[in-house]
């Protein structure tokens, strides 16, 4: 239990934020959600039992895998903690993309969302990906929220890291590792946006 809690309460610091500046940065959201009444309930709607559960899983797996890779490392019987990277930056998109879909077809046969077609539900889904990168839909608060929340650990990872040395010391020397972890952050944003613009480019 204690374990979720602290995954619940580090998704909530990575989400809320995001969240904030996706409000502020959007042209008459603030005034639509002040006013209360439908706005504000699909709107929680949307952030409550859809995003938040997305953010939490993602990080919850995340927080996983680096649990065990720091236990591993420390016993030295365990992989180089730059292998967590790999697999964690994987495993996110992975479970964030497969999370959305899952998400769009339980609100399509709950909530009637998509003309309660699951079909259509996840036809959207890649559209609504490949943009969320940009900021330009909720997605990209999910997705801002999940890939913040994982650079601390990246940071810690690729600071235990013999191969990610070379790396880490290309940058200037007190933000290497920080510098690497924000690469990944971008690499991230940017895999899942192409990734999302094939699947879009398939299904037409």
């Amino acid at each position: 239990m204690a374990f979720l809690r602290n995954v619940l309460l580090f998704s909530l610091a990575g989400l809320l934020p995001v969240l904030v500046l996706y409000i502020a940065l959007s042209p008459g959201f603030t005034t639509a959600l002040a006013g209360g009444g439908p706005a504000l309930g699909r709107f929680l709607r949307q952030v409550l039992p859809n995003g938040l559960p997305v953010v939490v899983m993602v990080n919850y797996v995340g927080f996983f895998l680096f649990a065990l890779s720091h236990e591993r490392s420390g016993s030295g019987r365990g992989r180089d903690p730059g292998a967590y990277i790999v697999v964690d930056f994987f495993s996110r998109l992975g479970i964030f993309i497969g999370l959305h879909a899952l998400i769009y077809v339980v609100s399509a046969d709950w909530y009637g969302s998509f003309g309660g077609s699951r079909a259509t539900a996840l036809q959207v889904v890649a559209p609504t990906l490949a943009r969320s990168a940009l900021f330009e839909n909720i997605s990209g608060v999910y997705l801002y929220a999940t890939l913040v929340s994982a650079i601390p650990l990246y940071v810690s990872a690729a600071c235990r890291s013999s191969r990610l040395a070379p790396v880490v010391r290309f940058f200037p020397e007190p933000i290497g590792s920080v510098a690497f972890a924000l690469l990944i952050f971008v690499a991230g944003a940017a895999c899942l946006t192409a990734l999302a613009t094939v699947f879009v480019r398939l299904e037409a």
